[in-house]
């Protein structure tokens, strides 16, 4: 039996960032990763360039695209265009790229990597975590960081996270050549798609589009709303690779962490319940969990709440209105659209949103008034 101070369950955006700082602090960290190849990953890719003050290292290499406008439109017509602030506000990256480029550093920092290892038991071992893999080889920990996702079985199966989780249905493809899309700027498509939107982000050699439904629990007709969608953007109806799933979001305030255990990124359902935003947060818990356990580790805390805590405050008071305004906006998009994109200073405070500049709750009771006064 292997011990280890922390074991990482997935070694995507969230679970390579904890390893990182965790082994770079000099504990014993191995990264459990189900999956033998670097998949592609359905995911827009769109992070704020905030996220840097995460990393002692410069994530620029793995940078595909640095938007500096977005453009919205109603049903493909009735532009707006919003400026963002900055000179690199939000970033687009390729997932498996970003994923792979931390997972790399925190192999440099004295990480280790195992894959494929599929956990398919986890139970507390005394004063340990056992995991046991799908072939039955057995690891154990003083900690484990759950980072494997959406489709992640261990939340419910710990009573952690929300007690009701909640999903978007989305679909992205991964399109070669640019089409008609200009340098530095991504697209927001409003319309078109029942309780939520679509949008295109630029790549190197290419572009992500998405579509995402995010309140209700019904599925999206995705081919037909791409048939519209695609040929705007300069490429044809069909054209692209295609993949579909389900985004867990925030839904409400919950506990991340219990004895020896923290859930971060989409496993601990932190992606913005609004425009869908996965990444900061993802990245953002790695780091706070990272903190958490080292200090919980070196003997600093008797436990790991002071996680929670932080998720909560840095992130969580601000989805809350994220939510309250989806659940206004996506019920009634057109007018949404008229007082919620359309309006003067919607562009500034839009912009401000996806730089990292503000949270939902600066604009949140100012927004859903005007929404609800326009329908009335």
């Amino acid at each position: 039996m292997i011990n280890q101070d922390v074991l990482v369950i997935g070694a995507g955006a969230a679970g390579s960032t904890a390893a990182f700082h965790l082994a770079k602090a000099g504990h014993k960290v191995t990264l459990l990763e189900k999956n033998s190849s670097n998949l592609i990953k359905p995911c827009g890719g769109g992070m704020a360039a905030a996220v840097q003050k995460w990393f002692p290292f410069d994530l620029m290499p793995i940078v595909d695209e640095v938007i500096k406008q977005v453009d919205f439109s109603w049903c493909l017509t009735d532009p707006v265009i919003a400026e963002l602030p900055g000179s690199s506000p939000f970033w687009i990256v390729q997932r498996e790229k970003l994923d792979l480029f931390i997972t790399s550093q925190a192999i440099n920092a004295g990480a280790k990597l195992l894959k494929p290892f599929k956990v398919t038991q986890l139970e507390r071992n005394g004063q340990f975590w056992r995991v046991t893999s799908e072939d039955g080889h057995q690891l154990q920990a003083k900690a484990v960081v759950i980072a494997d996702g959406s489709k992640s079985p261990w939340p419910k199966a710990l009573g952690l996270g929300p007690a009701k989780e909640h999903y978007a249905f989305t679909t992205s493809v991964r399109l070669e050549g640019r089409g008609n899309m200009k340098k530095g700027i991504s697209r927001f498509e409003f319309g078109l798609v029942k309780h939520g939107f679509a949008w295109a982000f630029p790549l190197n050699d290419g572009v992500n589009v998405g579509i995402g439904s995010f309140i209700g629990q019904h599925a999206i007709n995705s081919n037909s709303i791409l048939e519209k969608i695609l040929p705007n953007l300069g490429f044809s109806p069909n054209a692209g690779k295609r993949q579909d799933a389900l985004l867990r979001i925030w839904n409400g305030h919950s506990p991340l962490n219990g004895n020896g255990i923290v859930l971060v990124g989409d496993a601990a359902s932190l992606c913005d319940p609004f425009l869908a935003e996965g990444l900061r947060p993802a990245l953002m818990s790695g780091y706070e969990a990272a903190l958490s356990l080292n200090n919980w580790l070196i003997g600093e805390s008797e436990n790991l709440n002071d996680y929670t805590n932080s998720i909560q405050f840095k992130w969580g008071n601000s989805m809350a209105w994220g939510k309250k305004i989806a659940q206004v906006f996506y019920r009634f998009p057109q007018v949404g659209y008229q007082i919620g994109i359309k309006r003067p200073t919607a562009p500034k405070r839009i912009a401000e949103i996806l730089s990292g500049e503000i949270g939902y709750g600066d604009i949140a009771k100012r927004v859903i008034k005007r929404l609800f006064l326009q329908r009335a």
